[in-house]
C-alpha cells in the first residue's frame, strides 16, 4: 500500500547546479505509518535501466537540509514523518535523457521493534519531456 509513496507520481526532474545538469530528483515519502528518526533510514537501492545506482551517489533532502545517507547515520534529532515529502536526488552526469526509462526504487529502514529491516520497493516507467 505505502509503496506508491517511494516515487512521487509526476515528481521526476533534472536538477541543475552551476548551469549544468548533475543528475536527477523525485519526491518521496516513508513507508512506514508512525515516521522514524533518520538515522533509522537506511540507503535507499536505486536502479536506473538495470544499473544500480551507487549510494555515494544518492542525496536525501528534507525540509531545508540535505545529507548524504553515511551523514544520515548520525543524525539523531530529524525526523521523517509520514505526511512530509522529501526529496531523493541522484547524482548522474547529463541527468536523465528524454524519453522513458525503468526506475527501481526499494525504501529500507530499521524499525525498532521488528527483528529485521523494512524494505518496500517500487518500480516504475518515468518520461522526461524532450
Amino acid at each position: 500500500m505505502f509503496d506508491t509513496y517511494i516515487i512521487g507520481e509526476g515528481t521526476i526532474r533534472n536538477v541543475e547546479s552551476d548551469g549544468a545538469v548533475t543528475g536527477f530528483a523525485f519526491d518521496t515519502r516513508i513507508t512506514y505509518y508512525r515516521g522514524l528518526g533518520l538515522s533509522m533510514v537506511e540507503p535507499f537501492e536505486v536502479v536506473l535501466d538495470g544499473v544500480a545506482i551507487p549510494v555515494e551517489n544518492l542525496r536525501f533532502t528534507l525540509g531545508d537540509r540535505t545529507w548524504t545517507f553515511a551523514e544520515m547515520a548520525q543524525e539523531f534529532d530529524a525526523r521523517w514523518e509520514l505526511t512530509e515529502t522529501a526529496v531523493l536526488t541522484v547524482l548522474l552526469p547529463g541527468g536523465l535523457t528524454a524519453g522513458e526509462h525503468e526506475l527501481q526504487v526499494t525504501e529500507v529502514l530499521r524499525v525498532s521493534y521488528l527483528p529485521f529491516l523494512s524494505r518496500t520497493q517500487t518500480r516504475r516507467r518515468v518520461a522526461i519531456a524532450a
